[in-house]
């Protein structure tokens, strides 16, 4: 889209931020400030309903998992913001997959995400070396009512910065599923089985996997995708989520 496109576009569909109103972009750089942005890593599990902070010396960390919980496929989680009950990150991320949707909200959340990379130490070449973005697949049905894949959005934004490829039809959703919404972690895993599968499994061989969704709840979505592309011959998989609940 050239540039007098995006001013007519603009001009009759202007952007105001979704934290004070102003005009001009989705999130001001006033109300970004406000978003408390992760400068750390935390485990897979959680200790009294929180994520656990992790903890460690080495440079390049070949994962973020404390001793009990070694046994999750995933090497490790990356998020930004904290998913709270009234918080801006909560409102940016419901317009940006709730009516009424606002699908170009997805460089913006890209960007936070690349911030806390940063901050992290997750910025360094060597830790992206040999690795591919692969969303986590909406099904056919939700895919059609929303118009597009959210955490799909979100790895396009992200593959532009990070400058690794994006893989949007190797991992597939084949069975349409029940709201995660208001089940346990048990009724959710079962929800979840038999949901996903790969196709064009060639390309995954070896290859270090990053899953990006857009909210990490209890793990289980990410974790039956995880074990998909695993046994696909992904070498490593981590999860990357703009927010995680707790």
């Amino acid at each position: 889209m050239d540039k007098s496109n995006n001013f007519l576009i603009n001009l009759f569909f202007p952007k105001f931020c979704l934290g004070c109103k102003k005009e001009g972009t989705y999130l001001c750089d006033d109300c970004r400030a406000l978003l408390d942005i992760s400068e750390f890593n935390y485990c897979l599990c959680e200790a009294n309903g929180q994520p656990k902070r992790f903890i460690s010396t080495q440079e390049n960390q070949q994962s973020i998992k404390c001793q009990n919980c070694q046994n999750k496929i995933l090497s490790g989680l990356l998020f930004a913001l904290s998913y709270k009950e009234k918080g801006l990150a909560r409102k940016l991320i419901h317009q940006f997959k709730y009516q009424p949707y606002l699908k170009d909200l997805a460089e913006t959340l890209a960007s936070i995400l690349i911030e806390h990379f940063v901050l992290t130490g997750k910025n360094k070449n060597e830790f992206w070396e040999n690795s591919v973005l692969i969303p986590v697949p909406l099904d056919n049905k939700k895919l059609k009512s929303r118009g597009y894949n959210q955490s799909e959005e979100l790895a396009k934004e992200l593959s532009k910065v990070l400058k690794i490829p994006i893989l949007s039809n190797i991992l597939i959703k084949i069975k349409e599923t029940e709201s995660q919404i208001g089940l346990s972690r048990e009724q959710r895993i079962k929800n979840l089985q038999g949901a996903f599968t790969t196709k064009n499994a060639q390309f995954l061989q070896g290859k270090k996997i990053f899953l990006v969704d857009d909210v990490y709840t209890t793990g289980s979505t990410m974790q039956e995708c995880a074990i998909v592309l695993k046994n696909a011959g992904a070498k490593q998989i981590w999860g990357i989520a703009l927010s995680r609940e707790g």
